[in-house]
């Protein structure tokens, strides 16, 4: 789903854990009408301790606190924080529980990352409450205030109320929410726009993100976690890249949680070298961020723009067109480049066949997935 660009909001840039978990903390402690939560992963850890202990404690206040989980992200929570959430008065639902219905619908998971305060601020990145956002992942969020929240809002409530979610087991009563509440509008705000995807026929972030690709004038900078990307956004790169871009890719070294998907992305490296496309992997962790840097389009939020989140998922990314917050995202890539192992066309050429025979077998197991389409 595409929304309109919006005026007069304020974006704030919240680099790892240790910048934007306080920062939803601050916001959550400060509700005081309702607070909305949707998050693909949350397993039972010190981080969802944490962030139950804070829903919590705003439902004691008398804040209404509705909390949406993917069916499948969500497996790893346990019987006992489910019910203390409930216990407590929070309102949860599961989407699209794993079933015995068509694998196709079992595979449609919802990755977004939504956190919505009294209507008035909104969060999104790639964040979830698993403990290895604590230190083990590196991840970024934004913090959104103004017009665009109100779509950060009903992206939320069109989804509760879908008939693809439903009440956790033992959920106290039935949901009702709360009249949406309007946000402030601030003269020296950015523009903004939210973007959706919902599976293969609804695919606004794709095309707005091939868009600025294909007219990208001086930078294009691109961090994703799972570099598996379409055959259409290479071609683009590529292109890109020829025309005299500063194409830059910012992707996972060797601490990565799915190492099988790093190689059949590294099948690609070769032709993207050759365009002139500059490829760092970064060293200190695993990244998990999302974001994108072209001019001064910046977009960031839960899609890997790899081809499986771009077919089955739900996702959704905020777009900022603002040269304020453009070059703060510029010096936020050049740290981690620099904290990066930049890839060398001649030695990657050269690589061995150990190292491309992972490529093969990979490549061949990620067509195989492709075909499930």
């Amino acid at each position: 789903m595409q929304h309109e660009w919006r005026e007069g909001n304020r974006v704030t840039l919240l680099p790892e854990a240790a910048r934007f978990l306080p920062a939803m903390v601050e916001a959550v402690s400060q509700a005081r009408h309702y607070i909305m939560v949707e998050l693909y992963l949350m397993e039972s850890g010190k981080l969802a301790d944490q962030v139950c202990d804070a829903l919590i404690d705003a439902v004691q206040r008398g804040v209404k606190v509705y909390l949406l989980l993917d069916g499948y992200g969500a497996m790893g929570l346990g019987r006992e924080e489910r019910s203390r959430l409930q216990l407590a008065g929070i309102e949860l639902r599961l989407f699209n529980p794993i079933g015995f219905h068509s694998l196709a619908r079992n595979l449609s998971r919802d990755h977004r990352k939504i956190v919505v305060v009294d209507g008035e601020i909104a969060f999104t990145g790639g964040f979830g409450a698993v403990d290895e956002f604590l230190d083990a992942w590196y991840e970024i969020a934004i913090r959104i205030e103004g017009p665009v929240v109100a779509d950060w809002e009903r992206l939320f409530r069109r989804l509760w109320r879908s008939r693809l979610t439903r009440a956790a087991a033992g959920n106290p009563g039935k949901a009702v929410l709360i009249a949406q509440r309007m946000p402030a509008c601030y003269p020296d705000g950015v523009s903004g726009r939210v973007m959706s995807a919902r599976g293969y026929r609804y695919q606004a972030i794709r095309h707005s993100l091939y868009g600025r690709v294909s007219q990208a004038n001086e930078r294009l900078w691109l961090c994703t976690p799972y570099f598996v990307p379409t055959f259409s956004l290479r071609r683009r790169l590529v292109r890109a890249a020829r025309r005299g871009v500063d194409v830059r890719l910012l992707l996972p070294g060797r601490k990565h949680d799915h190492p099988g998907v790093r190689y059949a992305g590294q099948r690609f490296y070769q032709s993207m070298l050759k365009a002139g496309v500059r490829i760092f992997e970064f060293q200190p962790t695993f990244i998990h961020a999302k974001f994108v840097l072209v001019d001064d389009w910046v977009s960031i939020g839960s899609c890997n723009f790899d081809h499986w989140n771009l077919h089955w998922n739900l996702e959704a990314n905020q777009e900022v067109a603002s040269a304020a917050v453009a070059e703060e995202v510029r010096a936020l890539f050049e740290r981690n480049f620099a904290a990066s192992q930049e890839v060398d066309a001649a030695a990657w050429a050269a690589r061995p066949w150990g190292q491309r025979a992972k490529e093969w077998v990979y490549g061949v197991l990620d067509g195989m997935v492709t075909r499930l389409k």
